[in-house]
């Protein structure tokens, strides 16, 4: 879709120059899609050159302008890096690109920090980062600097915590969380439909406290998350009470893809699924002389 009313193109990543107006671009593929009727400018955040992926003594570090390509393709070029070995959540990583449905022109534009700043319900990235305790980096006019959990930036179906001016910059993975066990479940109503229901759990090592994190996207206009600490890891009443809790009626998600209804009883199905997998594997692991 054209946009018509756009006036110029500004290559620039510094919220000192947005004015009422603009729009960040970076893969555009959400903007030029929906089109506008009131955008004057686009501030192209592609020139700011940020490197995609930056493995740091900390974690991952994720530029919001890191398309789906190169986040798809990074587990496999960290295959002989040290922490891959280590770095077992990045097999998460697939699964939630293929989340996308998209064909490769997509993927090689669309953009992580876009997908998260859409904030769809739907949006992969949005899950990953989320599951992972991504941290988002926010830059805003007058040289501030702010970080909020992903699962808290996204706050309901294409609503968040940015306000005009603010830039999405990037976002930070800890190691703890990409040393974890994970499971993920996505159900659609279609073989190639956006998600319906779409959750990841998180089982931390002993030596990261062992705390058992399950998050609920796609089915919840935002994401939610439920969290054990070790020692406390729920029985199946247990973790369907956590979600009676944590997901009241009206956050489930009503759209095309899905009745509130059955994603809220496919969110409590996936949910035991991943409850069983991982705690299951980790009663094995403890029961047998730790020989696994």
């Amino acid at each position: 879709m054209d946009l018509n009313t756009v006036t110029d193109l500004v290559p620039t990543a510094d919220p000192a120059d947005w004015r009422e107006g603009d729009a960040w671009l970076a893969g555009g593929t959400v903007l030029f899609s929906y089109g506008s009727q009131t955008l004057r400018r686009l501030l192209d955040v592609t020139s700011a050159g940020w490197p995609a992926l930056t493995v740091t003594d900390d974690g991952l570090e994720i530029a919001a302008t890191c398309t789906v390509a190169e986040l798809y393709a990074f587990p496999e070029a960290a295959a002989s890096a040290p922490v891959r070995g280590t770095w077992r959540a990045l097999d998460l990583v697939r699964p939630c690109c293929d989340a996308f449905v998209a064909s490769f022109k997509i993927w090689n534009t669309s953009t992580v920090g876009g997908n998260v700043a859409t904030s769809l319900p739907a949006g992969p990235m949005t899950s990953l980062t989320a599951a992972l305790d991504g941290v988002a980096e926010v830059w805003g006019p007058g040289g501030s600097r702010r970080a909020q959990p992903v699962a808290e930036l996204v706050t309901g179906e294409m609503r968040n915590t940015l306000v005009p001016g603010e830039l999405l910059r990037a976002i930070r993975v800890p190691a703890a969380a990409l040393r974890s066990r994970t499971a993920f479940r996505r159900l659609s109503l279609t073989n190639l439909g956006r998600s319906g229901v779409l959750l990841i759990g998180r089982l931390d090592t002993p030596d990261d406290g062992g705390e058992l994190v399950i998050t609920v996207t796609a089915s919840t206009r935002r994401p939610v998350q439920l969290r054990f600490p070790a020692g406390a890891h729920p029985g199946a009443a247990g973790l369907a009470a956590a979600i009676d809790a944590a997901i009241p009626s009206d956050l489930y998600h009503d759209d095309i893809h899905g009745l509130p209804a059955w994603r809220r009883d496919m969110t409590y199905r996936l949910a035991e699924e991943i409850r069983t997998e991982l705690t299951s594997e980790l009663l094995d692991s403890t029961t047998d002389g730790g020989r696994r």
